[in-house]
């Protein structure tokens, strides 16, 4: 009787061995990219980056950011940095105007009284924009750190120079109407009635306002149609001199 041949074990071997192998190799590096990765290190290059970096740290502890000694200050603050973007960008609806100046900031944020700025409007039929010495009667008490919105800087400029600063008007009837502010203030019209929520604005713009008169006329903000319907609602003299004098 022939003996059993010897089972050829020498492949099998060599075979396992890569397999295994091949495993650790996996295994090894599945481990290694499982391991946390340094995060790149965000670095703020202004004070309004500071801010906003600060409030993303707020959202997500684990973001790592970098806050330079010269931009680790409180002044301006985020809502400064927000409402100045806002103001000077011409998606946003309104002109550019010379200085980046937010309503919603000072009248919505700080609710500065209207009649601070537009002084005298309760007494004038006009209301006018308030001079460049107003503006700085507040802004000449804030850290310099302000300095950083361009702004401010014009600002600041302006009063060095004496000059006014050349504002771009939004609301302009023809010159045959005569509207009075102090009239309309005295009866209790609020300002929003004609300018919308400025408190909600960073920048002004005509407010898209239509009224319809009882045949089914449109009439848009300050047209004559508009104003004469707040008058009827409000049981206001329709006469001709009234406003046509």
């Amino acid at each position: 009787m022939r003996p059993n041949p010897p089972r050829r074990l020498a492949p099998v071997l060599p075979l396992g061995g890569v397999v295994l192998g091949a495993a650790l190799l996996g295994g090894g590096l599945a481990a290694s990219s499982s391991e946390p990765q340094d995060e790149e290190v965000i670095v703020a290059g202004s004070v309004c980056e500071a801010q906003d970096l600060k409030r993303r740290k707020g959202l997500d502890p684990s973001l790592a950011i970098e806050i330079p000694a010269q931009f680790d200050t409180p002044w301006p603050t985020l809502e400064a940095c927000r409402s100045y973007v806002a103001a000077e960008d011409p998606d946003t609806p309104g002109p550019v105007q010379p200085i980046q100046f937010s309503h919603k900031h000072h009248a919505g944020d700080y609710q500065i009284e209207c009649l601070y700025c537009h002084a005298g409007t309760d007494r004038s039929a006009a209301a006018g924009v308030p001079s460049v010495e107003v503006c700085m009667g507040c802004h000449a008490q804030f850290p310099a750190g302000y300095d950083e919105l361009e702004g401010i800087r014009t600002l600041k400029q302006h009063w060095e120079e004496q000059r006014p600063i050349e504002w771009e008007r939004i609301h302009r009837l023809p010159e045959y109407v005569k509207f009075r502010h102090n009239r309309h203030i005295a009866a209790g019209v609020e300002c929003q009635a004609c300018h919308g929520e400025v408190a909600e604005m960073d920048k002004i713009s005509m407010i898209e306002d239509t009224k319809w008169w009882p045949w089914l006329l449109p009439t848009q903000t300050l047209e004559m149609g508009w104003c004469i319907e707040c008058h009827r609602r409000n049981g206001v003299s329709q006469d001709c001199y009234t406003c046509h004098y």
